[in-house]
């Protein structure tokens, strides 16, 4: 199979440079100075045990790249990009006759929980991945892959359920790249589970490691509510932990640990945006439907959309000012 890593940033990095030393096709997508950098010098990939760079095919968009049949799409952008990846991509053509929407496999390798519903409208075959994969993006041109001893842990499934021969492939070469995976059948139960995991990465970009362990509890008990209310299942932490185990912890790279979260990234980059009304919002959305009060979600959500818009610095939001 070949592979087109579409969003080549902390989580889309690893997994090609991974795949592409295991001696894959990888052909990555990026844009502005980190597509820039990529041409220019390889992308670096930084670990645990040493730095390495690896020189790949990067592009901007479809025209610039040839599907053919075999192509894997692994979709890795930030879930606010998620729409706009899948409009350029999606009536892409395929070598023999198609479209990638209508002949290609679409891996969604991201955080929350919209993206695979927003890509089966387009594409029509697509596969959800939960992810355990500590990386860092803060330089064009560089990743950091704190994953060890392996660089990530990867929940493989068909969406909205079920699994084929085309995922369970996909699994084994993943895993023949330096990543654990497992294929489930109940793919979207997993990513809810991370969903709630995910729920403190908003106090995260706010307040870095200052923040508050009970205000994240109280995120997650929403959630957790949000949820029931809803009838959506979810993995719970001890079996998450029980199935992670030791095959995948957060080490230092180069003396450095790890920063903050993919959202604390996002405002430390002034990226403009984050994906936090994917996170707390999607819970959010849930109660309002449901009839499941969300404050705390609610504050969240609402004071990392005053840090993009405000400019405050990843960590350094007033504490005073979370909660009415």
């Amino acid at each position: 199979m070949r592979y087109l890593i579409i969003g080549a940033g902390a989580v889309g990095g690893t997994i090609g440079v991974r795949l592409a030393e295991a001696g894959h096709d990888v052909t990555l997508v990026a844009r502005g100075a980190h597509l820039d950098a990529i041409r220019a010098h390889g992308l670096t990939l930084a670990t645990p045990e040493d730095e390495r760079q690896v020189r790949l095919p990067a592009v901007a968009g479809p025209g610039e790249v040839e599907l053919t049949p075999e192509t894997v799409l692994v979709l890795t952008v930030k879930s606010q990009d998620t729409e706009a990846a899948l409009g350029q991509w999606a009536d892409a053509p395929v070598t023999g006759g198609g479209t990638a929407a209508e002949r290609l496999p679409l891996l969604t390798a991201q955080n929350g929980v919209a993206n695979e519903p927003a890509a089966l409208r387009r594409f029509d075959r697509v596969y959800g991945v939960c992810l355990w994969l500590p990386a860092t993006f803060l330089e064009p041109g560089v990743i950091a892959a704190e994953g060890h001893p392996h660089s990530g842990m990867l929940q493989l499934g068909r969406y909205p359920g079920g699994s084929d021969d085309t995922v369970r492939r996909i699994a084994d070469e993943l895993a023949k790249s330096g990543f654990v995976t497992r294929v489930r059948d109940d793919v979207m139960r997993w990513k809810y589970g991370k969903l709630l995991a995910n729920l403190g990465n908003g106090l995260d970009a706010l307040f870095g490691r200052d923040g508050d362990p009970g205000l994240a509890e109280r995120l997650r008990a929403e959630g957790v509510a949000a949820l029931a209310g809803a009838g959506i299942a979810h993995t719970s932490r001890e079996e998450e932990a029980a199935d992670r185990a030791d095959n995948v912890r957060a080490h230092p790279v180069a003396g450095r640990t790890r920063a903050g979260s993919s959202t604390w990234q996002s405002l430390a980059r002034g990226t403009g945006s984050t994906e936090t009304d994917h996170l707390n919002g999607e819970i959010v959305l849930l109660g309002r439907l449901h009839g499941v009060p969300t404050p705390v979600n609610a504050a969240v959500q609402r004071a990392v959309h005053r840090a993009v818009r405000e400019h405050i610095p990843a960590g350094a939001f007033p504490p005073d000012q979370l909660l009415p």
